[in-house]
């Protein structure tokens, strides 16, 4: 079979985006916003549009930089770069977490913690050892993916939902499921949860060396489609859970998906939904971590940090903060917090974009500033929790890099002495 190069970009962005998002954000969201989580997914994909036109002008201005890192620091300097960097960073290790914690939730309830740090480590055991995920295996995981989300779909809108949802005790997370409109920053918070639905556009946005890449004839086709479609599928799930199981049980649940069927009397899916899960969470992480690896890569080569000749080490420095998360953050934190660094992480991608030369353009500036301000507005509306530990991550990863290049300077002048 034949796979046009518009049909691989959607293949291969959706095989990085359906993930962790889908199959456990809607829950915290729920959480935040109660029923009105989808408006915000709609923000969320607007802000992902706008990013994705981003990273793709400033892969065609530089094709041979590694990732957002060099974007941001050919276009606004070493410090910009170093702190877009460390938010890059941060967000990668809680997507990671997030998927694993997925993984954990769906396939093996019983043992999620062993599970989800034993896929994080072999995942990145895979990625050390030269294996890539080709566009036709990422077109075998998003038809198994999007054929288990589709069941699920039609199980849910099928049977009718039970007449007596469950309502938490005051003060319980989600209770705001069941008050009505949660206001704006309600909306803003779930919006920023959903984020993580559509992060994984960078794998045909800005493709690694290696990979294949598209021209932007192409992607004017492929980054609206791949977007729109992970849009559509997250809104009818999304629309599936909540009719199923109400806006405060949502709230409180681990694992949305599998509670829903349970619910709708789907139990005899579950087998096939964990397959689709450990394929989604697979497929996603393999971007994630690459993606880390990626920036560790360009920061070696332009000295903020020292430089490896071995591959491997790269890898467990990408996998080792994500194995952090996992053990010390529970799931809906560590979406957050993934979610949270990587808008930070866009911010500074955007505004590197806005000052791009008009011929190496291919979308308009407009879409650079709206997707700057929608990014530092969605990570500005993240929990507080995840907004504290990615502040203080973030403020810690940039003094070790500034003590770093004090010191490489102090050896420097001794050297010349």
């Amino acid at each position: 079979m034949t796979i046009t190069p518009r049909a691989g970009a959607v293949a291969l962005a959706l095989g990085a985006t359906l993930g962790a998002g889908v199959f456990t954000g809607f829950a915290p969201a729920a959480a935040v916003a109660g029923p009105w989580f989808l408006p915000g997914l709609v923000l969320a994909a607007v802000a992902a549009l706008c990013c994705a036109f981003s990273t793709a002008d400033q892969h065609r201005a530089y094709p041979d930089a590694p990732g957002g890192y060099a974007y941001i620091r050919n276009q606004l300097g070493p410090w910009p770069a170093r702190i877009g960097a460390g938010a890059h960073l941060v967000g990668r290790a809680g997507m990671a977490a997030a998927l694993a914690g997925m993984f954990g939730a769906y396939v093996v309830p019983e043992h999620r913690l062993t599970a989800a740090v034993g896929l994080i480590a072999v995942t990145a055991g895979l990625g050390a050892a030269g294996v890539r995920w080709s566009t036709r295996l990422s077109v075998a995981a998003v038809a198994v993916v999007l054929g288990v989300l589709t069941l699920v779909v039609l199980v849910c809108f099928s049977v009718a939902p039970p007449e007596n949802p469950v309502t938490p005790p005051v003060g319980v997370e989600g209770a705001v499921g069941a008050g009505g409109a949660p206001g704006f920053d309600g909306v803003m918070g779930a919006a920023l949860l959903l984020f993580a639905v559509f992060v994984g556009f960078e794998r045909v946005t800005a493709p690694r060396r290696g990979d294949q890449e598209f021209s932007a004839r192409v992607l004017h086709v492929a980054v609206p489609v791949a977007i729109g479609v992970a849009l559509l599928v997250a809104g009818a799930v999304g629309a599936a859970v909540l009719r199923q199981l109400g806006p405060a049980r949502l709230a409180l649940s681990p694992a949305p998906l599998r509670d829903a069927l349970i619910v709708a009397d789907g139990r005899w899916l579950l087998p096939v939904l964990s397959v689709g899960a450990a394929v989604a969470a697979l497929s996603s992480l393999f971007f994630v971590l690459a993606s880390a690896r990626r920036t560790l890569v360009g920061m070696t080569e332009t000295g903020d940090l020292p430089a490896i000749r071995a591959a491997w080490p790269l890898d467990v420095v990408s996998a080792a903060p994500a194995i952090g998360a996992v053990v010390a953050l529970p799931p809906a934190t560590a979406l957050a917090v993934g979610a949270c660094g990587t808008a930070f992480y866009y911010g500074f991608t955007n505004a590197s974009a806005r000052v791009l030369l008009q011929e190496d353009r291919t979308w308009p500036m407009r879409t650079a500033c709206l997707g700057l301000g929608l990014s530092v507005l969605l990570a500005m509306s993240a929990p507080a929790d995840a907004l504290v530990i990615t502040g203080v991550a973030l403020a810690l990863g940039t003094g070790l890099l500034a003590l770093g290049r004090a010191r490489q300077a102090v050896v420097v002048k001794a050297g010349r002495r």
